[in-house]
């Protein structure tokens, strides 16, 4: 593995002015967060949030915990307003790895990246390059691990190829125990074929 990768935290957006509105949101009984307004939904495809899904736009459940956290975000449950804290509990319930994805999120959009659903390799983002998104498919699939935490050589190194067999680089985010987040290149080349563990500590 390679250093850290992406552009530090030097260069951080200023989230009040790249995110300059507030949308209405309503958590559906899915566990959905639907945003009805157009002009709205206009607002938050423009700068790569959501997507419509059977004629409804939907944030994803980190995408409105993004949005929460910077205020952002109404989001109404049981005509209740619910906060960070109350959304990050619900979702907790279903979804143990939810903070940490939240985590990722929120660290490749303040630093200016656009991130998407990955590709089903765990905690996985597709992430653009700057300025690329809807212009060119993105450039990079990042996906999260936890520091402790034990992994298969061989799964990783799978993923990896997959990665790049889709023309992408493969990045790893590694989450400090402190939720500094600190991102490494990885390729094939840098795996031996066996199942030996590896403990990222």
């Amino acid at each position: 593995m390679s250093g850290s990768v992406l552009t530090n935290k030097n260069n951080c957006v200023n989230v009040e002015q790249e995110y300059n509105f507030t949308v209405d949101g309503r958590f559906e009984k899915n566990r959905r967060i639907a945003i009805y307004s157009v002009q709205q939904q206009d607002q938050l495809r423009n700068k790569g949030f959501g997507e419509k899904i059977n004629d409804i736009f939907f944030v994803e459940s980190y995408e409105a915990l993004f949005l929460l956290y910077n205020n952002r975000l109404n989001l109404n449950h049981k005509n209740k307003l619910l906060d960070f804290s109350e959304l990050a509990q619900i979702l907790l319930r279903t979804d143990e790895s939810i903070f940490t994805k939240f985590l990722i999120y929120r660290d490749l959009r303040t630093r200016g990246y656009i991130a998407k659903e990955g590709f089903g390799f765990g905690l996985d983002f597709r992430v653009y390059e700057r300025g690329e998104y809807l212009k060119k498919p993105a450039k990079y699939v990042v996906f999260g691990i936890n520091e402790g935490l034990n992994l298969r050589t061989k799964d990783l190194k799978e993923n990896i190829i997959s990665i790049e067999n889709m023309g992408k680089e493969g990045i790893i985010a590694v989450i400090e125990r402190r939720g500094e987040i600190i991102y490494y290149k990885i390729n094939r080349k840098r795996f031996e074929q066996n199942s030996k563990l590896i403990c990222l500590v």
